[in-house]
C-alpha cells in the first residue's frame, strides 16, 4: 500500500513537473530531462512511469480534461437555471486557466497534438455536446430562443470560448481572460436570451467575475 501511494505521489508528481515545461516550452522544445528536473524524480522514476515524450504529453492531456470535467460536474450538479449553468462552466474553466498550470499545458498540448499524434478531438466533442444539452434545455426553460439551434450555439459557443482564452493567453499570459469571457457572454447573451426571460444579460455575463466559488474548485 506504501509503494503503491508512493508510485502515485511520483506519477502525480511527474505530470505536474510536465505540465510546467510543456506550458512554458510547448511539446516541440521540451526534453524529458528538462520533465525530470521540474519533477525532481530521477530520470529511471519518469521511465517507468511515461517510455516517451509523447506518452507524458497525452497523460498531461487526460488529467487536464478529468480536472475540467469535474469541475464541470459539479457545476451541473447545482441544478441551476440552464444558462446560468453554461456560463459558470465557461467561469469555472476561465478560472482554471489562471490557476491550474497542468489545465493551461494541457489546452496549449491539445493545440499542437498533431506535433506527436492525431489531433485531440475527445475534450471539444465532450463539451460542445454538454453545451448543446443545455442550450436545448434552456430552450425548454424559456431562456432561450425557440430560433436558435441548440448544436450550432454549442459549436460556435465553445469555438469562441477556445479563441477567447488563446488571444487572452497572447496578449496577457490569461491575466484578463475572465473580463474577456464576460465580455463575449455580454455580446452573445441578447442575441440568444428569450424575449420572454426577465433577467438582464448584463446580470448574467457580470457572473463571470462573480466573487464566489463554484462546483469543486
Amino acid at each position: 500500500m506504501v509503494l503503491q501511494d508512493r508510485a502515485k505521489a511520483t506519477r502525480e508528481a511527474i505530470i505536474a513537473g510536465a505540465a510546467t515545461v510543456f506550458e512554458e516550452r510547448g511539446y516541440g522544445n521540451a526534453s524529458l530531462s528538462q520533465v525530470s528536473d521540474a519533477a525532481r524524480v530521477t530520470k529511471g522514476a519518469l521511465y517507468f512511469h511515461f517510455k516517451s515524450k509523447e506518452e507524458l504529453a497525452k497523460a498531461v492531456i487526460d488529467e487536464q480534461h478529468r480536472i475540467v470535467v469535474a469541475e464541470s460536474e459539479g457545476i451541473l450538479g447545482e441544478r441551476q437555471p440552464a444558462l446560468t449553468t453554461m456560463i459558470l462552466m465557461c467561469r469555472a474553466f476561465g478560472l482554471k486557466l489562471v490557476h491550474e498550470p497542468i489545465v493551461r499545458a494541457g489546452i496549449r498540448l491539445t493545440l499542437e497534438a498533431t506535433a506527436f499524434g492525431d489531433p485531440v478531438t475527445g475534450p471539444y466533442e465532450d463539451w460542445i455536446a454538454t453545451m448543446e444539452k443545455l442550450a436545448d434545455q434552456g430552450q425548454k426553460e424559456r431562456q432561450i430562443r425557440s430560433s436558435v439551434a441548440p448544436a450550432e450555439l454549442a459549436r460556435f459557443l465553445v469555438a469562441s470560448f477556445t479563441g477567447v482564452q488563446m488571444v487572452s493567453g497572447i496578449l496577457t499570459r490569461r491575466a484578463d481572460v475572465l473580463q474577456r469571457i464576460e465580455e463575449m457572454w455580454a455580446i452573445l447573451l441578447p442575441g440568444i436570451m428569450h424575449e420572454d426571460f426577465p433577467t438582464d444579460p448584463e446580470v448574467l455575463s457580470a457572473l463571470v467575475s462573480a466573487d464566489f466559488p463554484v462546483g469543486n474548485g
